[in-house]
C-alpha cells in the first residue's frame, strides 16, 4: 500500500469511528490527533481529508443517496460507507480534474482489503459516477 493509501485509510479510520460512535467528525478527528504510545501520529493529509468531508458531509451524504440506485446509505456496509463518503469528499473537494480516476481507483482498492467481495465494484462504479458529474455537482 502506497504511503497516500495509508493517509486515505486513516481518514477511513476517522470516518468509520464516528459513524460507528454516532459522534462528530471533527470531535473524533480531534480524539484521533492526541498522540498516544499506541498509535502514530494522524498524517497532515488524512487530517485534511476528515476536515474536507466533515465540511461537505450533508451535501456529500445527499449525492451518495442519490447516485447509488437503490441502495440507501443505511443499509450500506458501515466501512463501505466510510470509504464512500472519504473518496467523494475527496473527488468532489479535492482532487484535480485529470487525476479522478486514480483516486476512484485507490479507493476500490482500498475497499477490495477492507471490505466485502462486492464492493470494490460497488465503490468503483459509485464514485466513478460522482466523478463524471463532479463538474455538475461542484
Amino acid at each position: 500500500m502506497t504511503s497516500r493509501s495509508r493517509e486515505r485509510v486513516r481518514a477511513i479510520d476517522v470516518a468509520f469511528e464516528a459513524d460507528a460512535r454516532e459522534r462528530d467528525l471533527l470531535d473524533v478527528l480531534a480524539e484521533r490527533r492526541q498522540r498516544t504510545a499506541a498509535q502514530t501520529a494522524l498524517p497532515e493529509r488524512a487530517v485534511h481529508l476528515v476536515e474536507t468531508l466533515a465540511a461537505h458531509a450533508e451535501e456529500i451524504d445527499e449525492q451518495l443517496s442519490t447516485h447509488s440506485r437503490d441502495w440507501p446509505l443505511h443499509r450500506m456496509p458501515a466501512v463501505d460507507r466510510a470509504i464512500l463518503r472519504t473518496g467523494a469528499a475527496e473527488i468532489l473537494h479535492d482532487a484535480p480534474a485529470d487525476g479522478i480516476g486514480a483516486v476512484i481507483g485507490e479507493y476500490a482498492t482500498i475497499a477490495r482489503e477492507l471490505s466485502t467481495e462486492d464492493s470494490p465494484r460497488f465503490v468503483n462504479g459509485l464514485l466513478q459516477r460522482l466523478g463524471e458529474l463532479r463538474d455538475i455537482l461542484g
